[in-house]
C-alpha cells in the first residue's frame, strides 16, 4: 500500500498489521532521512569550501555555529507548538481546523523570528568576542552570523511549511526541496566563495566568475538557497496540499490570521518548554566552545568539523523522529493510543538500528572524510580522535533523538525537556570542564560520549512510564 493509503487506515480508525505499520514508518522516514542526509552534505560542502581558504577561516564559522544553533532551534520549536496542533487535527480528520491553525500560526511565528533577527543583529558585532575568539577570526565571525541572523524570518517560514507538509504525512515535498537546496547553496558558494578562476574539464577550459567574498560568500550562499526553497516549500503548501490548501477551500477567512486564545496556549504549551529547553541546551554548547576556545585555533577548527561530520550519524535519526512525530500525533488526534505506542516502539527500534551502523562507518572512515575537508594535519588528527570517541555513544543517541520526537507527538514535552536540561549541565558540562584540562579536546567528546549514553537511557525509561499512563 501507499503512504496516502495507509494514513486513511490510521485515520479511519481501521485495522493496521505490523507489516502496514513497518511500511509506513518507512515511507515517512526514508525521504525524511534522505533530507537529512541532504542537509549533512550540504554541511561538509560549505565546510570543505571555507576549509580550503584555511583554519583561521573554519574557526570563524565554527566559533559561532553553537549560537547559530541557538537561534534556529528557537525558530524550529515556534513551528513545533503549531505543526503538532495540525497533526493531531488531521488525524482526527478536522482539515478547517488544521487550517485555521496553519493560518495563526504564520502571524505568531513571524513576529516571533522578527524579534530573534533583531536581537541576532544587535549581537553580532560582540559575539565573537564573548565566545572568546581571536582576534584573527572576529571579523568574519561577526559578518557571518549577521547574515544568518537577518534571514531568521525567512528559516522560521521554511521550517513552518515543511512542519506543516510534514503532520500531514507528506515528507516527500520537503525532503525534496531540502535536497535541492543543497545543489542551490552549491552553486552560490562557487558564485560568493570563490575568486573567478579557470577550471577544466576534460579538454574544455571553463572560467567560473565570483565574487571572492570568502566566509562572507558562504552565508550569502545559505541565505540565497534558503530564500528559495522557502518559496518553493510555501507554493506547495497554499496551493497543493490538500489538507492544508488556504486557496482552493470553502472556510476562507482572513480574519482567522489573528492568534486565537486556546490555540496559543496550545502553542506555549508545546514550544515554551521545547524553547527553554533548547535555549539552556545551547548556552551548554556554547560553555563547550569556551571551554574549547582556550586550547587554540586548531582545537575550534577540529571541533567545527567534528560536530560537522557527527551530524552524519545522528541526522538521520532527526529523520525517523519527524516521522516519530508525525504517526504518534494522527494516532492519538484518530484516538488510538496503542497504536501511537506501536509506532513509538517500531521507530526507536529503527533508529537505534541505522545509527548504530552509521556510527561504525564514522569509526572506520573518519580519516577519509576529515582529509576532505580540512588539508590541516593538526586540524585532522584532533578530529579523527574525537569522532572515533563519539561514534560509541550512537546507540543511544538514537535512543533519546526518536523518544524526543514520540514525545513531542504526544504534546508531552516537558519531562523530556528537564531530563535533557539536566543531563546536558550535570553530566556533560561538568565532565567537560574536568577532562579537558588533562585530556584536552579529547576529554571534551569523551563528555560528550558518555553524557549521551546517560540521556538515551533515561529516555527509554521515561517513555516507558509514559506509556504506561
Amino acid at each position: 500500500m501507499n503512504k496516502d493509503t495507509l494514513l486513511q487506515l490510521l485515520r479511519d480508525n481501521k485495522t493496521m498489521t505490523l507489516g502496514n505499520q513497518i511500511n509506513l514508518v518507512a515511507q515517512l522516514s526514508f525521504p525524511a532521512i534522505l533530507a537529512q542526509l541532504s542537509i549533512i552534505i550540504m554541511q561538509y560542502i560549505d565546510a570543505s569550501m571555507v576549509g580550503s581558504l584555511g583554519a583561521r577561516a573554519s574557526a570563524s564559522i565554527g566559533i559561532v555555529s553553537t549560537t547559530i544553533w541557538l537561534f534556529g532551534g528557537l525558530c524550529t520549536s515556534a513551528a513545533t507548538g503549531f505543526y503538532v496542533q495540525v497533526a493531531h487535527l488531521v488525524g482526527g480528520k478536522n482539515y478547517a481546523g488544521a487550517r485555521d491553525v496553519l493560518r495563526q500560526s504564520i502571524t505568531t511565528t513571524l513576529l516571533f523570528s522578527f524579534t530573534l533577527m533583531l536581537i541576532g543583529i544587535c549581537i553580532s558585532p560582540y559575539l565573537p568576542i564573548w565566545l572568546g575568539g581571536e582576534n584573527a577570526i572576529c571579523e568574519d565571525a561577526t559578518s557571518y552570523f549577521f547574515i544568518y541572523a537577518a534571514t531568521l524570518p525567512i528559516i522560521q517560514l521554511k521550517t513552518l511549511a515543511g512542519g506543516m507538509l510534514r503532520s500531514c504525512g507528506n515528507v516527500k515535498v520537503p525532503s525534496v526541496l531540502n535536497i535541492f537546496m543543497c545543489v542551490e547553496d552549491v552553486l552560490f558558494n562557487y558564485l560568493f566563495i570563490f575568486p573567478t578562476h579557470d577550471t577544466h574539464i576534460g579538454n574544455i577550459d571553463i572560467t567560473i566568475p565570483g565574487a571572492g567574498m570568502g566566509v562572507k560568500g558562504a552565508a550569502i550562499a545559505t541565505m540565497l538557497s534558503i530564500v528559495i526553497t522557502c518559496i518553493l516549500m510555501w507554493w506547495f503548501l497554499i496551493f497543493r496540499c490538500k489538507e492544508l490548501n488556504l486557496i482552493h477551500n470553502d472556510d476562507k477567512d482572513y480574519d482567522d490570521y489573528i492568534p486565537k486564545m486556546h490555540n496559543i496556549r496550545m502553542w506555549l504549551k508545546i514550544s515554551l518548554p521545547m524553547g527553554i529547553e533548547h535555549s539552556l541546551m545551547c548556552c551548554a554548547q556554547i560553555m563547550s566552545t569556551i571551554i574549547v576556545a582556550p586550547l587554540g585555533t586548531a582545537a575550534i577548527a577540529a571541533n567545527s568539523f567534528g560536530i560537522t561530520i557527527e551530524a552524519l550519524c545522528y541526522l538521520p535519526g532527526y529523520g525517523i523522529a519527524e516521522a516519530a512525530t508525525t504517526l504518534v500525533g494522527q494516532s492519538l488526534g484518530a484516538k488510538r493510543k496503542e497504536l501511537a505506542n506501536r509506532f513509538a516502539s517500531i521507530t526507536i527500534s529503527a533508529g537505534m538500528i541505522i545509527m548504530t551502523f552509521t556510527g561504525i562507518i564514522m569509526y572506520i572512515f573518519a580519516p577519509e572524510i576529515i582529509s576532505v575537508m580540512t588539508p590541516d594535519m593538526e586540524v585532522q588528527s584532533l578530529a579523527v580522535d574525537a569522532l572515533r570517541i563519539e561514534a560509541w555513544a550512537e546507540p543511544m543517541f538514537a535512543a533519546s533523538i526518536v523518544a524526543y520526537g514520540v514525545f513531542v507527538g504526544r504534546k508531552t514535552v516537558y519531562y523530556p525537556c528537564m531530563l535533557n536540561l539536566f543531563s546536558i549541565w550535570a553530566v556533560r558540562i561538568t565532565l567537560a570542564w574536568y577532562l579537558s584540562k588533562d585530556y584536552g579536546l579529547n576529554g571534551v567528546w569523551t563528555a560528550m560520549c558518555i553524557e549521551l549514553c546517560f540521556r538515551g537511557f533515561s529516555s527509554l525509561v521515561l517513555l516507558k512510564i509514559g506509556a504506561k499512563r
